[in-house]
């Protein structure tokens, strides 16, 4: 056993002691986290908001965030993973938590918890909770990690809570259908609290479990809707409809349903937290994410999308197919071997001329040649030879082939996994 850490230890030092303290990286489950947390005291008085679903959850947090931040309150967000830096993952009033923030909570963790071991997620998630406690935050954000009904966060007892999407993922810990998916997620649901679900097609498993339990569930095009033009759009709920709202500065065809999703919850919540139509609108305008299909500036255009299963595979797809035309576009792909990477392919196959297949490390991931060997089975060559597949020993380097391959007019998508976006957001940074 390495050497316990400090309130005098960095925060590096911390992450590395948690990720080889507890015996499995993922152990889902609430027993532990709960007895620890009785032992912090971690209750306060806050609305407390969770999210869950397969695609959408980043987007739609970050969404609440800064429509809560524009409205004037006292905000935490908890997110996960990070892309480059872990203090991402927990954010007070828009901004990330320190280092010296983040060692304070997980020292206090560690003292309380004894003998009782806790995974990495179930210490961050007790941190994030910890500081938005003691920073009296008003409005308290949580993402799920995985799944919903043994996920860490689902400690949390939510005053609303939201299912974004329910897609094929993680079918080792969750199932391998939808409506096995559907009834996991549901239990972050509770007793005569809004429950919100934007995915347009739910599981049945979803309805019952809600009208078991007796949660308000409030479905997409039945309880909330959205309609728009060029211009603007408008939201509209049980309640009340709120027109000539801005487009969310987070661009993609699924962001307007993110945006519904969000604002459904503000509507339900509006007697705790009320806001007025033109935080929303300055909220939308304002939120930031990056990796969602986000756009860098200059040329070769460049799209960085974090999507790593088929229904995020699927949406990237729309959305490149809507911009406008490129001679030539490259793939800086990068997947972990849990995911499904031959449905990822086969969704993108169309819309890729040149697949830079990169490998990821770690024990998870996927070597470029394995990807590659997918891709040459999976996709017949075209009377020009296309598509053309090369292997790299990173994205970084697969992205650098990329750019030094591709003319200014073309278009080069880094995508497959968080990891590949991030190790080449790291490489930009660190190169600018």
């Amino acid at each position: 056993m390495s050497i316990v850490p400090t309130s005098n230890s960095s925060l590096n030092q911390w992450l590395s002691y948690l990720e080889q303290l507890h015996s499995q990286e993922i152990d889902l489950g609430l027993d532990r986290i709960k007895q620890v947390a009785e032992r912090l005291d971690t209750d306060w008085d806050a609305v407390k908001i969770v999210v869950g679903g397969t695609n959408g959850k980043g987007s739609t947090c970050a969404m609440l965030e800064s429509i809560y931040l524009a409205a004037g309150y006292q905000v935490g967000l908890y997110t996960s993973p990070h892309l480059i830096h872990f203090n991402e993952r927990i954010r007070l009033n828009g901004c990330q938590a320190s280092d010296e923030q983040i060692v304070e909570q997980l020292d206090r963790i560690e003292k309380a918890r004894g003998e009782i071991s806790l995974s990495y997620f179930e210490y961050t998630t007790l941190a994030a909770i910890l500081l938005f406690k003691e920073s009296q935050t008003q409005v308290a954000i949580f993402e799920v990690g995985l799944g919903g009904r043994l996920d860490a966060v689902n400690l949390i007892d939510a005053d609303c809570s939201i299912i974004t999407s329910i897609a094929i993922d993680h079918v080792s810990y969750l199932g391998d259908t939808r409506e096995q998916i559907a009834w996991e997620k549901a239990h972050i649901y509770r007793k005569g609290k809004p429950a919100i679900c934007a995915d347009p097609e739910p599981p049945q498993t979803l309805i019952d479990y809600a009208k078991e339990i007796g949660a308000d569930l409030q479905l997409f095009g039945r309880d909330f809707n959205f309609s728009g033009d060029q211009v603007q759009w408008t939201f509209a709920d049980r309640h009340q409809r709120r027109n000539a709202l801005a487009y969310p500065s987070l661009r993609g065809a699924n962001q307007l349903i993110n945006a519904a999703a969000a604002l459904a919850a503000i509507g339900a919540l509006k007697m705790s937290v009320p806001v007025p139509n033109q935080s929303i609108r300055q909220g939308l305008l304002q939120v930031d994410l990056p990796g969602r299909f986000q756009i860098l500036p200059g040329q070769p255009t460049t799209v960085l999308d974090v999507a790593h299963n088929p229904h995020a595979a699927a949406v990237l797809q729309h959305n490149l197919h809507v911009m406008s035309y490129f001679p030539y576009t490259t793939a800086v792909f990068a997947m972990l071997n849990d995911k499904d990477a031959d449905e990822v392919i086969k969704t993108l196959a169309k819309s890729i001329d040149y697949w830079y297949c990169a490998t990821l490390s770690g024990g998870r991931g996927l070597s470029g040649q394995e990807l590659a060997d997918k891709i040459n089975s999976l996709i017949p060559k075209d009377k020009d030879g296309l598509p053309q597949v090369e292997v790299f020993d990173a994205p970084r380097l697969a992205y650098d082939a990329a750019k030094e391959r591709s003319q200014l007019e073309d278009r080069i998508v880094v995508f497959g996994s968080f990891l590949t976006v991030a190790d080449v957001l790291e490489h930009l940074q660190s190169s600018n």
